[in-house]
């Protein structure tokens, strides 16, 4: 009779732990349909590189989920893990590391999404022949992606150099030239230095890249990487100036052959296969070349009217060189609402935020919360639904659902995004339009848990 009773408290116990644990998940499930339902009202799907997750070997364990840095772009629903936003990801890849199975594998968007994407190899080969694209523009985010394909890239090109034997040298003929000194531009320079290529990069403004215009203090993302010239590069996260001072350091230890101030208008590829790359100073010859532009290009203008006047900024560099002043700024991305925290931190500035949809949408999750807090201690002005009209001296007129209102205003900052170097890669004959590997990271995923199990088994077995 007491085995009877304590195994019947016993049962209490397990089923009162049990129901906790159902009501749990339940909660979770409904967490992550509320976010799939906001993912479908905010998004059209994933835009660049995202998680395809197979089905077939996910177990359900939630670990994705629980790893990626950007929030909530991966939820468990019916228990299985599924993308509820795909819009956020950018590429972090933490996701398929952290899968125990192999279920998940980093893929580029379906062709509909990247039809304004340049087409690539696995080898970030163009359409033309010894001509890559590496870096954001081939719609990759992240520098530790960046890295690796600027690295990759080298890779394959010194060895097909060495494939179609030692080319006698012909003066003024690169064996490689970069265009872009960002984060791939970098990684591929001193690859080049690694393998002994004769290599010369070249660069529109200053080393650095996109990195280089970002806000003073700015907190940079990154993952460990394999750094050429350097090894592991394990910081997971540091300032703007400290990357920045960090490259300088390798960059300066390997003699890196740059040479700044180098606007490409043109790269044309001979009957002999050698490029010729025109800049607006020089002309350039190369038997391959690596294009790491980056994704921005120029500034998205507004065409509002006073737009031409010097109040009006399309980059925030130092936040603390403004105080006491009214400043707006326009847009809803991660761009415009770090710029607006950072401005209104600044001793005396009014800023009131100009921004056409009815929420934020597309920012990360730690900027959402950050504003949210601004917003609700009334520190920041927000205006959704709202687009400037005209801007004037000193005031600015904005069309807030439909009526107009003037303030005054000393500054103004617009983040509308940039217009992508397209109509360049397509005048160099570069072809647009991605692959749908769906299918190919199905295989893999497949691929690699099969190679694990094998091993796995192989490990296990008795030695003879």
């Amino acid at each position: 009779m007491d085995t009877l009773i304590t195994y019947g408290i016993g049962g209490v116990i397990c089923l009162f732990f049990l129901m906790g644990y159902l009501k749990s998940l339940k909660k979770k499930e409904a967490r992550a349909r509320e976010a799939a339902e906001k993912g479908k009202l905010f998004s059209e799907g994933p835009k660049a590189q995202h998680p395809h997750i197979d089905n077939n070997y996910c177990i359900g364990c939630g670990t994705c989920t629980s790893v990626c840095p950007e929030g909530d772009v991966l939820a468990m629903i019916g228990g299985k893990a599924v993308i509820v936003n795909g819009h956020k990801c950018i590429g972090h890849g933490l996701c398929a590391d952290a899968c125990p199975v192999g279920a998940i594998t980093m893929v580029m968007a379906s062709p509909s999404m990247a039809a304004d994407m340049p087409y690539l190899t696995p080898e970030y080969e163009t359409t033309v022949p010894n001509l890559f694209i590496v870096g954001e523009l081939g719609g990759l985010a992240l520098i530790k992606n960046a890295v690796n394909q600027g690295r990759d890239c080298v890779d394959t090109i010194a060895a097909r150099l060495k494939a179609n034997g030692a080319a006698q040298p012909v003066p003024g003929v690169h064996d490689l030239l970069v265009i872009g000194a960002g984060p791939a531009g970098i990684s591929a320079s001193l690859r080049a230095i690694e393998n002994k290529l004769n290599y010369l990069t070249i660069e529109r403004d200053e080393i650095g890249g996109t990195v280089a215009k970002y806000p003073r203090q700015k907190l940079v993302m990154t993952s460990p990487v394999e750094f050429p010239m350097y090894g592991k590069f394990k910081k997971m996260q540091l300032s703007k100036e400290n990357l920045l001072a960090f490259w300088d350091m390798i960059l300066n230890r390997a003699d890196f052959n740059v040479s700044t101030g180098e606007k490409v208008e043109d790269v044309k590829r001979g009957e002999d296969g050698i490029f010729n790359v025109t800049t607006v100073n020089n002309q350039y010859r190369a038997r391959a070349v690596i294009l790491a532009l980056g994704k921005a290009g120029e500034p998205r203008k507004l065409g509002v009217k006073g737009e031409e006047l010097p109040k009006v900024m399309y980059r925030l560099i130092e936040a603390d060189h403004y105080i006491n002043k009214k400043i707006l700024v326009v847009g809803g991305g991660d761009s415009a609402v770090e710029a607006a925290m950072g401005l209104v931190c600044q001793t005396g500035n009014q800023v009131t935020v100009s921004y056409r949809s009815e929420r934020f949408s597309r920012i990360k999750e730690r900027n959402a919360n950050r504003i949210e807090d601004f917003m609700r201690s009334g520190k920041l002005k927000v205006l959704f639904n709202s687009n400037p009209v005209e801007f004037k001296a000193e005031s600015v007129i904005i069309d807030v659902n439909g009526s107009k209102q003037e303030i005054a205003n000393d500054f103004v900052w617009i983040f509308a995004g940039g217009t992508p170097p397209n109509g360049f890669l397509k005048k160099i004959g570069v072809g647009f339009g991605a692959r749908d590997l769906t299918i190919e990271a199905s295989k893999e995923a497949k691929n690699a848990a099969a190679e694990r199990k094998q091993l796995a088994q192989a490990a296990a077995a008795p030695s003879r």
